[in-house]
């Protein structure tokens, strides 16, 4: 009877342990939100019917990676894994295997969160529907494949550690420094990088190049950062996908829809709080502008192609067909997102706070590489705007590039 009563207290014992161990609901729903901030869905999933599963194909300067599966299937996803094995996974980009990552899953931002919020998040994952999906491996050119690389590149460029609250500003300023240099790990994009794929630390969020488009500045660059901006702007912008600035366009439409759309209002307001206060991270670049023969022949593209929604004074219908004048993606010394909306055309993003669509058609098969050049040189030469110049050979190359 004895021995009844202790595997009884054992068995009650493990019992409750094991609900004591199941997360509380308000837990999940924080690691929800931590989850959408960090936009991981975007590139956790490939299928939208598997949601987290991995298997999308994210391509990098050095070859493409495929997004692991993040549910919790115990064999090819995450159910396997302590906590411990999670937070180093998430924190320092190493696997439970002890291998290491690739850059291209942000562990140098993430190593910024705290590890309550990385165990909310570990949480959430946790409720997914567990999906059966091996992991691809990598197809990086020679040499990088090798893993070990890893650790050189890591002794170089990656700098673990904390965000560090900075006690001299606002609770709102430090909340939107935490989302903005590490879970929403807005430099991946918004930071130029260098030969090694590590961003340029002097440089952050002075803009990049990703995936054929141009991630713009974040800073206070008068003409072609957020200096004309107001907090109020970058809110809206962030939350519905548009503005009277601008609208969100390509990977950034993601984004939004995935991330931005779906946050509190106080975080996409600490986040416009903290960009407000950054300064140029260098110097806006001396602009020659194109010769007369150059805008005459942009305009004549311009009046029969684009003055009927963008009017003659590049007006347009703000937060419908976006204006043209003082544009600081339209002015970024990187033409690649202009050149993708014009080849390819755009469809503006829909949210629950905007949800009327505007479209623009894309003029790849309707225009020659030097008309497009020269309306593209038109458009960022015109009304007050200033940027370098366009060449017919850039189109060409931005033609040759998937939109």
């Amino acid at each position: 009877m004895r021995t009844i009563l202790v595997g009884l207290a054992l068995c009650s014992a493990v019992a409750n342990a094991a609900i004591a161990a199941e997360p509380s609901p308000e837990l999940v729903a924080y690691g929800k939100a931590l989850v959408e901030a960090g936009g991981c869905a975007g590139c956790h999933t490939a299928d939208p019917a598997k949601p987290f599963a991995g298997g999308k194909r994210i391509d990098t300067p050095f070859g493409a990676i495929y997004a692991p599966n993040l549910t919790p299937d115990r064999t090819t996803g995450i159910g396997g894994w302590s906590d411990a094995d999670f937070t180093r996974a998430v924190r320092t980009g190493v696997a439970p295997d002890g291998s290491n990552y690739y850059p291209a899953f942000p562990y140098p931002y993430f190593t910024r969160m705290t590890k309550d919020d990385t165990l909310a998040i570990r949480a959430y994952l946790g409720t997914l529907a567990p999906v059966v999906n091996r992991n691809k491996p990598p197809e990086l050119r020679w040499p990088f494949g090798y893993r070990g690389l890893m650790r050189i590149w890591n002794s170089l460029f990656f700098k673990p550690g904390l965000f560090e609250p900075d006690q001299s500003q606002s609770a709102a300023w430090n909340r939107g420094g935490y989302l903005v240099t590490g879970l929403g790990h807005c430099g991946a994009c918004h930071t130029p990088k260098n030969y090694f794929g590590a961003d340029k630390q002097t440089q952050a969020l002075a803009g990049g190049e990703v995936g054929g488009w141009f991630a713009p500045r974040l800073d206070g660059a008068a003409r072609t950062g957020l200096k004309s901006w107001s907090a109020e702007d970058i809110t809206e912008y962030l939350q519905s996908g548009r503005n009277a600035k601008s609208h969100a366009g390509g990977l950034m439409a993601e984004v939004v829809v995935n991330s931005t759309s779906k946050m509190s209002d106080a975080d996409v307001r600490a986040i416009a709080v903290y960009l407000k206060s950054l300064p140029p991270a260098r110097r806006e670049t001396i602009v020659t502008p194109p010769d007369d023969a150059e805008m005459k022949a942009g305009q004549a593209v311009y009046a029969k192609l684009c003055i009927a929604c963008h009017e003659a004074d590049g007006s347009g219908a703000p937060r419908i067909y976006p204006p043209l004048p003082g544009n600081a993606l339209l002015q970024s010394v990187n033409p690649s997102s202009t050149l993708r909306i014009i080849l390819d055309g755009a469809h503006t993003v829909t949210t629950p706070r905007a949800p009327n669509a505007g479209e623009m058609p894309g003029y790849s098969k309707q225009l020659s590489d030097e008309q497009i050049a020269a309306v593209t040189n038109y458009i960022r030469n015109s009304w007050g705007n200033a940027a370098p110049l366009v060449t017919p050979a850039q189109v060409a190359k931005a033609r040759t590039q998937e939109p």
